[in-house]
């Protein structure tokens, strides 16, 4: 294997990401082969980056032993990742039917499944409950209700937990905070109190298992946690005493995030509130040791110790599992200058259809030469992709800061150069559309050793029909 031949730079990982005879590596594996082999785009996943970052989520199991780590499946469900997850020890978290689908095709046990989602249909909740899962997440009142009607139709006892939204919030983006009073999700406190009097009520259709609430993604405080632990702690001690019932398992949602700024170098031109959120390092582990020792303290004041040793802890990473394990290979398909501003621009072949998130909520992904990796990437070029679309491009049309106007690669980046946009891997492949008439790409994963594996093939024109009349 060649050595590096330049210093490491930011965005490298050691053993997975990193330069090789002037190229981008992944696991010792050509970058530019690789799309050349496959075609871009490309999405490559790192199957050892996946266990590694379940490896550092199961450290928080120090700070409280019954921890039970659900990976959000729609982050990315691909069924190759999901056996990944699987293999590597824990569990999966659903928020459909269709997940729910893939979840025990990709062989996770009914009890290894919760089920999330605010809009369930009765045609789901008795999949879940024919399944005998975890536990289904309840959003409101009505869906207590219905849960209840479609579990007797089927004879079944349902295993439930309430959502609560106790008005928390975090410095994440606005759309991804989900435990304030103006978002969609979850129920108030008062109506969290009076569902579980109601779930008690009736033992013969429903489970009283346990309380949710998820703070939203990408939290880069630990606050918001013990907030919400806290608010789930005094709704499970107040049960407790006022009828005798023990909760299982506390849920404390997801979030835990991704430092997408590992590379510095334009951090800078990135509004500074977006770049606390994108650069945050929190771990599940630093977020658990303050959050227990927190309510811990409560515990013992109220001589509840021993509830809090018998809860099951559940979490719900995705982002913190799947973002930086994956590398999206794209080709330079055109270049063009523009004499009346200066610019250059590299048109690439893979636009907001498999980056959405650049588009909803300005998220940035780093980008890298990958057919140039060694060289200095200091010249200016505005980058773009394929579809027909103004919106398609690589920065902030609106001119917020919210991602850098130009992306700094070697001054002599050209047509059929293979750009690497980094820390892909949460929120793409399941949100990507075939707009303008674009097949979805192939996924492939590669291991330790390099060896390659296509967890999804490329589709083909013909699969742009399926399902269609004419």
């Amino acid at each position: 294997m060649a050595s590096q031949t330049s210093p490491s730079p930011g965005w490298a990982i050691e053993k997975y990401l990193g330069i090789e005879n002037d190229r981008l590596s992944i696991h010792g594996v050509d970058a530019v082969s690789l799309a050349e082999r496959f075609g871009t785009p490309l999405f490559v996943v790192s199957a050892p980056r996946i266990r590694h970052n379940i490896a550092a989520l199961l450290e928080a199991a120090h700070h409280h032993s019954r921890l039970k780590l659900c990976y959000a499946s729609k982050a990315n469900n691909l069924l190759g990742i999901l056996r990944v997850v699987r293999e590597a020890g824990i569990d999966v978290e659903v928020n459909s039917g269709g997940e729910l689908f893939r979840a025990l095709r990709a062989g996770f046990e009914p009890m290894q499944i919760e089920m999330n989602g605010i809009s369930k249909s009765e045609e789901e909740l008795a999949e879940a409950i024919e399944a005998g899962i975890y536990t289904i997440n309840l959003d409101s009142p009505f869906e207590l209700e219905l849960v209840e009607r479609v579990a007797a139709r089927l004879g079944k006892r349902a295993r439930v937990t309430v959502r609560l939204v106790a008005g928390v919030g975090t410095r994440s983006h606005a759309a991804l905070q989900t435990a304030l009073y103006t978002s969609k999700f979850g129920v108030s406190p008062s109506q969290a109190r009076e569902m579980m009097r109601r779930a008690l009520a009736h033992p013969e259709l429903v489970e009283l298992v346990g309380l949710h609430i998820h703070v939203g993604s990408q939290t880069p405080d630990p606050e918001p946690y013990v907030e919400a632990f806290t608010a789930m702690w005094n709704h499970l001690l107040h049960l407790y005493r006022e009828t005798g019932h023990r909760l299982q398992h506390i849920n404390i949602g997801g979030g835990i995030p991704v430092n997408y700024l590992r590379d510095r170098s334009q951090a800078e031109e990135i509004e500074s509130g977006e770049r606390v959120m994108l650069g945050a390092s929190l771990t599940a582990a630093e977020m658990m040791k303050q959050t227990i020792e927190t309510v811990r303290a409560t515990a013992v004041e109220a001589g509840a110790a021993d509830l809090l040793d018998g809860l099951e802890i559940v979490m719900e990473p995705g982002r913190a599992v799947i973002a930086d394990a994956v590398t999206l290979l794209t080709t330079v398909r055109n270049q063009k200058h523009r004499p009346e501003t200066g610019e250059n621009w590299l048109l690439t072949d893979a636009g907001y259809n498999l980056m959405l998130s650049m588009v909803m909520y300005h998220w940035y992904y780093h980008a890298v030469n990958g057919s140039r990796a060694g060289a200095p990437s200091t010249a200016r070029f505005r980058l773009a992709g394929p579809l027909c679309d103004g919106g398609d491009v690589y920065f902030d049309l609106h001119g917020g800061h919210h991602l850098p106007d130009c992306r700094l690669l070697p001054e002599n980046s050209q047509v059929g150069d293979v750009i690497a946009m980094l820390n892909t891997g949460a929120y793409t492949i399941s949100q990507m559309t075939a707009y303008n008439g674009r097949p979805f790409p192939a996924t492939i994963l590669v291991e330790e050793d390099g060896s390659v594996e296509v967890i999804r093939r490329r589709d083909s024109y013909e699969d742009l029909l399926l399902n269609e009349n004419i």
